[in-house]
């Protein structure tokens, strides 16, 4: 079937009974995950477009979860890797026995890491590299506790899902959990003390000193502080430099490690190669994954040499340090070291040029809420009214999906927030053209709250 475009207004995306057929069997063999209700079957991708098992041509505006930050389906550099790897070794139980290509491509990421940076653990996925983290954190501290903040997320398995503060669906008949306390993060728009930033005298960083690690745990039994440097699932919310930087304080006068949640956040995502740096602060510890492996699973743990190592048998995996994972991170690191200053500099302008078309769609629509963002990390937040900001959930889902029949695919976030997380190497048509239907759909609902 002939590739169908919607950016003119004129035809909507076709759900087609093959669409329908796919949906219906997936209903009755898949365990159910975390699928919204937009009928989404995509088939393949180029760069910014997707196309769907009917031909629907769509302009990505969620790089399949932050996982293509550079274009969908990523680069002929990166397939030749992926295909030159399987022919070779797929698998080669790393974790057992030894092989050169994990070892070279820890080399060259942690080139990518502040001096003093030199240990990787190899993992499938983010909330692995979240687990071990947390693992890890323990056993170099030899504490217990850590500290996350309500609104994060760092993943679904029992270690990380302690961490995870986000929504009680994904806690739910779980508990109990690990030894985690939770304290609020710095989310300006929605300030749990009723205060206004930059008057406010950082009181969440002073309310984490006076509660959680005075009244629920010593400072002297808290292993770590897992933080996202920009919330993801919680809403996309950019909490201020001094916040982050009051973290870095607490756990260096109390001898804690500081993680940085980068799995979302980081490589170039906003900007930076590592989030984190955004702040003027170093981590002692960073996870990553998502666009790590251009399209395949990879989950990176990288930790301070000063750190120290584990004992063998303490935490490993059958598939870390997959070959072919690996054949595809190291090309596409490659690609990224050799063009770094410009992906960082495009990433940041085209940030620049989409917040400013939000703003001022923030002043024509009472819908939108706050918009707020580093680079191409965006989100955009609804509500029902400027003056109450009671959050606009339902409003956010059918912009999402009136979005979505005229050719353009959003992910949700938060209770009531739009990610506009499109692939950093974006072209500015097509980056012009998703903000224009993004507007168009929130002009319509808007109709609906005005």
């Amino acid at each position: 079937m002939a590739c169908l475009n919607y950016w003119d207004g004129s035809t909507r995306v076709n759900v087609t009974k093959k669409i329908s057929d796919i949906i219906a069997r997936d209903k009755k063999v898949i365990m159910t995950t975390t699928r919204s209700e937009i009928p989404f079957v995509p088939a393949k991708g180029d760069g910014d477009f997707i196309y769907d098992v009917s031909g629907n041509k769509f302009i990505d505006f969620s790089s399949f979860i932050a996982v293509y930050n550079l274009g969908v389906n990523s680069s002929k550099a990166v397939h030749n890797a992926i295909t030159s790897q399987a022919g070779r070794l797929m698998h080669s139980a790393f974790t057992d026995f030894y092989a050169e290509p994990p070892v070279r491509f820890a080399e060259n990421l942690l080139t990518m890491f502040p001096k003093g940076f030199g240990r990787v653990f190899y993992s499938n996925s983010g909330t692995e590299a979240n687990e071990a983290a947390l693992k890890f954190s323990k056993l170099f501290t030899k504490r217990q506790y850590v500290l996350s903040f309500y609104n994060s997320f760092h993943g679904r398995t029992y270690g990380s899902l302690s961490m995870t503060s986000s929504r009680t669906v994904q806690r739910e008949h779980f508990g109990p959990f690990n030894s985690a306390v939770h304290a609020p993060y710095a989310y300006c728009y929605r300030c749990p003390f009723g205060q206004e930033y930059p008057s406010c005298g950082m009181a969440c960083v002073d309310y984490i000193k006076k509660y959680p690690l005075s009244k629920d745990v010593s400072p002297k039994e808290v292993a770590a502080i897992f933080v996202e440097p920009i919330q993801g699932e919680g809403g996309y919310v950019v909490p201020p430099k001094e916040f982050i930087a009051g973290l870095r304080e607490i756990a260096s006068d109390n001898g804690m490690a500081l993680v940085s949640d980068e799995v979302q956040a980081g490589y170039l995502r906003a900007g930076k190669f590592l989030c984190m740096d955004n702040f003027g602060v170093e981590a002692d510890i960073y996870t990553m994954a998502k666009a790590v492996g251009a399209g395949l699973p990879i989950g990176v743990t990288v930790t301070r040499s000063s750190l120290g190592s584990i004992r063998a048998g303490a935490h490993a995996n059958t598939f870390g340090g997959n070959l072919v994972s690996i054949a595809a991170a190291e090309a596409q690191l490659t690609y990224v070291k050799n063009n770094l200053r410009h992906l960082e500099a495009e990433s940041r302008q085209k940030g620049r040029h989409a917040m400013k078309r939000l703003e001022e769609m923030k002043e024509r629509y009472e819908l939108i809420g706050d918009v707020r963002g580093i680079a191409l990390m965006i989100g955009m937040e609804l509500v029902k009214s400027k003056k109450t900001k009671e959050p606009a959930a339902s409003e956010r889902d059918r912009v999402i999906r009136q979005c979505f029949e005229n050719g353009l695919i959003l992910l949700p976030a938060g209770d009531s927030s739009i990610r506009i997380i499109p692939p950093i190497t974006v072209s500015q048509q097509s980056l012009d053209r998703g903000l224009s239907i993004l507007e168009e759909a929130i002009s319509s609902v808007n109709k609906s709250v005005g």
